[in-house]
């Protein structure tokens, strides 16, 4: 890594690779320091060197940071090979392990996954990060700054748990926004005009997660500290938790997605 910033080639600037770009702006890594490979070129902030292809860029970086689909990954892989880049590799796509990369690559290659989720894009993401032996710990220290931009980071050391982060933290703001939306609807549906039941609800939830971060009751006990015996509370758990029905819904869809990682690998 240079002295002064890293040098970075960002591969795809979809929604998770524009998010990260601007958080390393907004961090203060400079524009002139990156260059985004981005075939339709869109979304790319000012100032920072964008080509449509990777024939078109230089790989002789501090990081690749790989933006790109899954589905993809073979053909962006195959093209980075035959320029037998020193960099280290950093990627964000789902189900591709360590060693897919270092089949792809060479058993020598610097490898990070990581996986972040999309409160990235506001800098309120978090990113569980593992490394290959290859990895140096100015590597890894660089790997773990440009995930920090945009968020709180974790590093694992058993790759197998990534399937387990990305059925979490990487799709749970999608069972997030279903259940607000949920929560919105049947506030709407005991007659409350929309936007009283949208504030509500997020409100609601984004004051919960403050106190469960602070407080140091459990979250078992803050539901306690909720619930009056015989009250409405009471009342509407009675049927959440019922036969253990939400635990068992969550763990079912947490189980399908860690399942659907697997198969993308």
């Amino acid at each position: 890594m240079s002295a002064s910033s890293p040098s970075i080639l960002l591969i795809g600037a979809g929604k998770m690779g524009s998010a990260l770009l601007s958080a390393w702006l907004h961090k203060g890594i400079p524009a002139s320091a990156v260059t985004v490979v981005e075939p339709s070129q869109k979304h790319i902030l000012g100032g920072v060197r964008t080509v449509g292809s990777l024939d078109e860029a230089t790989v002789d970086v501090d990081c690749i940071l790989l933006a790109v689909k899954p589905q993809s990954m073979d053909d962006v892989l195959q093209q980075l090979a035959a320029k037998k880049s020193k960099a280290l590799i950093l990627s964000i796509a789902a189900g591709k392990t360590l060693g897919y990369f270092e089949k792809h690559l060479g058993a020598e290659a610097a490898i990070v996954r990581a996986m972040p989720n999309t409160p990235a894009i506001i800098g309120k993401g978090i990113s569980a990060l593992i490394a290959n032996e290859n990895v140096s710990d100015e590597q890894r220290q660089l790997a773990e700054t440009l995930m920090r931009a945009a968020g709180r980071t974790v590093w694992l050391t058993d790759e197998t748990h990534m399937d387990a982060v990305t059925a979490i933290s990487g799709s749970g703001p999608a069972y997030v926004f279903l259940f607000l939306d949920a929560l919105i609807a049947a506030g709407i549906a005991q007659g409350l005009p929309q936007d009283i039941a949208t504030q509500l609800a997020l409100q609601t939830v984004r004051g919960s997660v403050k106190l469960a971060q602070k407080s140091e009751d459990s979250l078992e006990q803050l539901r306690k500290n909720v619930t009056s015996p015989g009250g409405t509370t009471e009342a509407a758990l009675n049927v959440l938790m019922k036969d253990n029905a939400l635990e068992r819904l969550m763990n079912d869809a947490v189980t399908a997605a860690a399942k659907r990682s697997k198969e993308l690998a």
